[in-house]
């Protein structure tokens, strides 16, 4: 497939696509986004500034996408999460519709989005299970709520490129270390392990961070109370990784899975184990309560709301408030702040309880 700069002369072709795409969202029960939008005048907005693309098969049109640089207006406030990366620039991917016959368009347009930006950053809808499941394959890590100008919310992802990382890595991780993700509980799927991995590297870029950030809950797979013992057997283990680690490397890299729990009374015992355990914390309040909630859900399933109330907030008060056992490990703990926020929320209850009612729609009776 070939991609091009849409045209004035493209802005039917375009506006038939956004038709098609919206039949399709709303015989997928997804009936709120895209109504009344987008319009004849936003594409023309994004032909004028060069934004818009159409992607063509054999010389003829089958989807559109635009990729817009520098500041979205709409994300200065984000709820329920956070950005991970504010102090580079981003572009921002919009707008993507296909034909009817249109075949791989979210990987074509996604590619070359990377190719053109090491920072994107995409919303969508909830209800649009099609385009949040692209954003998890291509990479991208959930990060909050935001809102459109007219008020609506819209769930909110980010990516950006590890140069650093060899790409056999990359894929390797890819293919055969995130779908044992898929098996796992909602709170440790692969939106976890992706977020962990960009929090990692944030600190410090390097290949043996990715790959312990990858890494640090395949153990889950024997079950979560000893999960890092097994998480480090599994990566002394495995073969693969001899491709890119030495064995003294590999070993470090067992030792940070084992040592990131966060019931873990002992500091890591390196530096990688610190990084990869500060990445494991992602104390953002919100996302703290609801993975509280899911886990609850998921192995409790007997219990009513009462219960799941009083199991999330023992849990909250054991591990997360003032004199909870975890522990931050790294000076200047990018952690520091939003612990302080959540141990904040943790006091007030009227609060915390209208976040669990939120996050638990349906309780049983």
């Amino acid at each position: 497939m070939q991609i091009r700069h849409t045209t004035t002369d493209d802005i039917d072709t375009v506006l038939r696509m956004y038709d098609h795409s919206r039949t399709i969202m709303r015989a997928n029960g997804n009936t709120v986004q895209w109504v009344g939008y987008p319009t004849r005048d936003d594409v023309a907005a994004d032909v004028a500034c060069g934004a818009s693309r159409i992607i063509e098969s054999n010389g003829r049109p089958v989807g559109t996408f635009a990729v817009v640089p520098g500041v979205e207006p709409t994300y200065g406030l984000i709820e329920h999460g956070r950005w991970i990366d504010t102090s580079t620039a981003y572009a921002t991917v919009h707008r993507m519709a296909k034909t009817a016959d249109g075949h791989n368009i979210g990987t074509t347009a996604f590619a070359y989005a990377k190719q053109q930006c090491d920072h994107l950053r995409l919303d969508t809808h909830a209800s649009n299970t099609a385009m949040r499941h692209m954003a998890d394959i291509e990479g991208f890590v959930y990060c909050g709520i935001v809102y459109m100008s007219d008020g609506s919310p819209r769930v909110a992802y980010e990516w950006w490129r590890y140069d650093t990382v060899p790409a056999s890595i990359k894929a390797w991780v890819e293919e055969s270390v995130m779908p044992q993700y898929d098996t796992f509980d909602t709170a440790h799927r692969r939106d976890h392990a992706r977020r962990v991995i960009a929090r990692a590297m944030q600190m410090q870029p390097t290949p043996m961070v990715f790959a312990a950030a990858a890494m640090h809950d395949i153990g889950l797979r024997d079950g979560r109370e000893t999960h890092h013992i097994s998480s480090g057997r599994m990566i002394r283990d495995c073969k693969a990784l001899r491709q890119w680690f030495s064995d003294n490397e590999v070993e470090q890299i067992a030792q940070a899975a084992e040592d990131h729990r966060a019931s873990a009374k002992e500091p890591p015992r390196s530096l990688l184990g610190a990084i990869v355990a500060e990445a494991d914390r992602d104390v953002e309040p919100e996302t703290i309560v609801r993975r509280t909630v899911e886990y609850s859900l998921s192995h409790y399933p007997d219990y009513d709301s009462e219960q799941h109330w009083q199991r999330c907030i023992d849990h909250l008060h054991e591990k997360y408030a003032e004199g909870g056992y975890i522990k931050l490990w790294l000076p200047d703990s990018p952690n520091a702040a939003p612990l302080a926020e959540l141990r904040t929320l943790i006091k007030d209850e009227t609060k915390l309880r209208l976040l669990f009612t939120t996050l638990l729609p349906s309780p049983k009776k």
